[in-house]
Order: C-alpha cells, then structure tokens, then sequence
C-alpha cells in the first residue's frame, strides 16, 4: 500500500517508523545511534588517505662488517618481465649504502616491516612496486650528479622521485 504513493512518501514512512521505534524506550534509541554510527565508520574507511610521516630509513649508511641480507642478483633477476625492473636491483646492488639511508614512501615498513628502501630489494618487493622502481632510479641519477645520501633522502621525502618515467627507462 506505501509503495504505490511513491519512494518519498515510502521514505518518509520508514523515518517515521524509526522514530517511533527509538521513542518507545531510551536503550532503544541507544542501539540505533550506535548501528548509524558504525554504518558510518564502515562506509568511511574507503576514504582513509595515504599514511602520513616519513617511512622508516636509517640516518647514516651500514656499519662496516654489518651483516644484511643480500640484494637478489644475477639469475635471481632472470624471471623479471621489465629491463627497468633489473636495473634498479642493478643500482642498489651498486649503491646499497645510499639505499640504505632512503625511506620507502609505498609505506612497506608499515606493512611488511622494511627497515628502508635496500630492504625493498633483498626480495622480489622492489620489482613489483612502481614507487620503489622509481625511488631506486631516482637515487641511482642523484647519486651519479653526486649528491648525497642526505640530499636524496630530502628530495625523495619532497616528492621528486614522483617525476621518474619507469615507461622510459624500460627501454
């Protein structure tokens, strides 16, 4: 019988309905305050922004004589799909203190406990996340117009390394 009114008129009928429902007792009014709350905290989290500070990254390079897990090398590189992908393991194997003193900004000391971006490249992680392609490659150019390990870390936390084309240096 609501239904041939219109959806309005059905609408309205439903919030009276639940008004009337919450005024019949307090605990009532209680339970539907906290079902629209979660309701709303449920449907909010897909909004959640990125993380927020500086990821993880060690302020100086690996003591002399530290033991650290190996960046993959040679034929552990051989399953890769994209040249760019071995060149940066290439870079960190070439540059492993100046990664070692970088954040990751894909957030992996968050969610798979990496000390700093070299720690991206002691697993197949770094080959299969573009923001770790294009930090690698980014610290392998700066490192080359000599900058610093610090430098980079400040551009990196700035953003520059956004400006790296993975699509290019494929090639």
């Amino acid at each position: 019988m609501v239904i041939r009114y219109g959806y309005n008129l059905l609408r309205i009928e439903c919030w009276v309905a639940v008004l009337e429902f919450c005024r019949e007792t307090p605990m009532k009014r209680v339970l539907i305050v906290v079902f629209i709350s979660l309701i709303s905290i449920a449907t909010s989290a897909q909004f959640a922004s990125q993380p927020e500070g500086v990821p993880a990254f060690n302020a100086s390079a690996p003591v002399k004589g530290a033991k650290l897990p190996p960046i993959l090398s040679g034929v552990q590189l051989l399953n890769f799909q994209h040249p760019v992908q071995v060149k940066a393991y290439q870079a960190a194997a070439k540059i492993p203190g100046v990664f070692h003193q970088l954040p990751c900004y894909c957030y992996c000391d968050r969610h798979a406990g990496h000390k700093s971006l070299r720690t991206c490249f002691e697993s197949e992680h770094g080959a299969n996340c573009a923001t770790c392609l294009k930090e690698a490659m980014f610290a392998e150019q700066q490192t080359k117009l000599g900058k610093s390990p610090k430098q980079i870390r400040a551009a990196i936390i700035k953003g520059d390394f956004e400006k790296i084309d993975l699509v290019k240096l494929d090639k």
